[in-house]
This record gives C-alpha cells, structure tokens and sequence, in this order.
C-alpha cells in the first residue's frame, strides 16, 4: 500500500491541481457551471493528502531548495500576498457572501423593507403589509425588512417568497 501511496502521490497531485487550476479560473472568471465552486472546494481538500504524500517522497529535494534564496523567497512571498489579500478591504471581505447571482438579489430582496420592495411589484407599501398579513405574516409593517417579518412571524424566508410571488401582477 506504501508503495502505490508514494507511486501515486505526484500524479494525483497533478490531476487534482489541474482540476483546481480549471475550476479557479473559471470562478475567478464567472464562467462555467455552478458546481465550480463545490467542487474546487472539495478538490482542495482531497489535495492535501497527496501534498503530503509528495512531500513525503521527495523530502530531500525539498530540502535542497532550502540551501538557496528562492525557497524561503518564494514562500515569504506567499504569505505576505495571502496576509494582503486578507487585510486589503474590499466588498467580498467585508460582507457575507451571497452565492450565486439569483442568492445574492434575494437576499438583497429580503433585506430591504414593503416601503422599498412594494414599488417592484406595482403595488403601496400598505397593499403589501395588508397582503402579507392576510398570509400570516402578522409582524409585517412598512419598515420593517422582510426577512425580519418572516422570523418574528414565525415563518420561513420560503414562505415569504411564496407569498410574495402571489404579488406579481398578472402579464396584460
């Protein structure tokens, strides 16, 4: 087993590295299937070992790159990129992320107040307070967000949704 561990580790490292190299760009890129994501994760995860296998098999190589500046360069590199990219603010590091387009306007959707929303669907902040406590949303008021009447009413951010679609006007 050692044997076929040490025989594989550089292999698998290479053809999980290429599947994380294609799904990183296209996520860097916003390009290709949704499942990009999950599975660069995952892929990620499933690299470790192999890492460590290859480390493993070639310590002494590893070692030699140690005598010369480009290793503790390339890595003390590394780190300050990862702890600027960190620190460096931005919209993705300061705010929770959303997901997929569609997760992010919903929750945006969501997030905000009938006062605001109610205009989307051609109707007053009232008709939508009246409408959602017809539906057992009995905390609703005009500026209160709607996922926070959803929870003080007890209910799902699916049930809003759902009552909500019932607020589409219907297509002349």
């Amino acid at each position: 087993m050692k044997n076929w561990l040490l025989r594989y580790s550089t292999p698998l490292t290479t053809g999980l590295f290429l599947v994380s190299l294609i799904s990183g760009i296209g996520l860097f890129f916003h390009v290709g299937p949704m499942s990009f994501h999950s599975m660069h994760e995952w892929v990620s995860m499933a690299l470790i070992i192999p890492f460590i296998l290859h480390i493993w098999r070639n310590w002494k190589g590893l070692l030699n790159h140690f005598k010369r500046s480009a290793m503790p360069l390339a890595l003390a590199f590394s780190t300050l990129f990862a702890v600027a990219f960190m620190a460096w603010p931005s919209d993705e590091n300061t705010t929770v992320r959303s997901g997929p387009p569609q997760f992010a306007l919903a929750h945006t959707l969501t997030s905000a107040s009938p006062a605001t929303v109610a205009p989307i669907f051609g109707i007053t902040a009232d008709e939508m307070v009246t409408q959602l406590k017809a539906q057992g949303f009995d905390s609703a008021s005009q500026e209160t967000s709607l996922s926070d009447i959803a929870s003080n009413s007890g209910k799902e951010t699916s049930d809003l949704y759902a009552a909500m679609l019932g607020m589409i006007p219907a297509s002349e």
